[in-house]
């Protein structure tokens, strides 16, 4: 009896430790499960756990149940969290240089932008570099779309609709493209955006299509202005110290799961954004094309946003700018 009571000790024993022998890895996410982002971050959990046997348990918290996205960076670089989404530009305080992406037109052309985000490219390599001295460093990148422009009433077709509204921003540099072309931005978190329109704290909305779909912006407003004005690319960023306590292999598999998402979700865009022209359109949006006339007058006023992100950013946002500029 003594005997089969030590033998079921020791299985209890083993089972308990095989049950917490999973390391954590907490990811929060601004938005809900059924965004795309939060669709690739299933994904990304999926891989990370088989290719793992299991020692990593990854655990998503979305709709900024955890932190809102402006949250992100010094919850993931105090280690307050393993890891986080957030909108790139959250990072403009630290690195400057991340609000590339949001130069208005810069990058026009899925060309660009593949150019721009490619593994070892000049934009993602200065940008990697600066994030890491944040305590958290990029793991995978998650492509958001083109920037467009919402309204009630009306579309945004040139500067001249903008005067005197307020506008919601989600960084600087779209601040500085507002303000250049006579508005006022607001700097506004994504999950808040909702409630920003439907009370009127802003007249004019910003952000990519998809959110249209997955947060029901057609509740609130009923044009989309077609800019493109800017490429929206949110990040997935790990703390340092957590990463560097996993052992190679296992970084190793979270490395090759990220590449599989971030490929995943970079592919799709294109068909991700048609479904939600779709799906605002089917739910009675008003969908607004720019004229060349239109963009004309757009990039008219913004050459004032390159002249400041040039002078917050110095040689290493010239070194981006021309990369861009010169296609490699």
């Amino acid at each position: 009896m003594f005997k089969q009571v030590l033998c079921t000790t020791a299985v209890l024993a083993a089972l308990a430790t095989s049950a917490t022998a999973a390391e954590k890895m907490r990811i929060s996410l601004q938005l809900p499960l059924t965004s795309h982002l939060g669709e690739n971050l299933v994904l990304f959990e999926k891989e990370v756990e088989e290719r793992t046997g299991g020692a990593i348990d990854v655990e998503i918290y979305d709709s900024a149940t955890l932190y809102r996205d402006k949250e992100v960076p010094a919850a993931v670089g105090s280690g307050s969290i393993e890891a986080g989404v957030a909108s790139l530009t959250r990072y403009v305080g630290d690195a400057p240089v991340v609000d590339v992406f949001y130069m208005p037109f810069l990058f026009n052309t899925e060309e660009k932008v593949r150019a721009a985000v490619a593994e070892g490219s000049v934009v993602r390599s200065v940008i990697e570099e600066e994030v890491a001295k944040t305590g958290g460093q990029i793991l995978f990148w998650q492509a958001y779309g083109g920037a467009i422009m919402l309204s009630k009433g009306g579309p945004i077709r040139t500067p001249a609709d903008l005067e005197g509204k307020k506008v919601r921003v989600f960084g600087k540099t779209l601040g500085d493209f507002v303000s250049a072309a006579g508005g006022a931005p607001t700097l506004i978190s994504g999950s808040e955006q909702y409630l920003a329109y439907q009370r009127g704290t802003v007249d004019v909305g910003m952000t990519g299509v998809s959110g249209v779909k997955s947060r029901k912006l057609w509740e609130v407003m009923d044009t989309i202005t077609v800019t493109n004005h800017a490429d929206i690319e949110f990040v997935v960023v790990v703390n340092t110290d957590w990463w560097n306590g996993l052992s190679p292999e296992i970084q190793g598999h979270i490395r090759d799961a990220a590449a599989v998402a971030q490929d995943d979700v970079r592919d799709r865009m294109a068909q991700i954004e048609a479904d939600a022209y779709a799906a605002a359109k089917e739910n009675g949006m008003t969908i607004v094309e720019l004229t060349d006339e239109d963009l004309a007058a757009w990039k008219a006023v913004a050459q004032p946003v390159y002249d400041a992100y040039l002078e917050a950013t110095g040689d290493a946002g010239k070194r981006i700018l021309d990369s861009v500029s010169g296609g490699s």
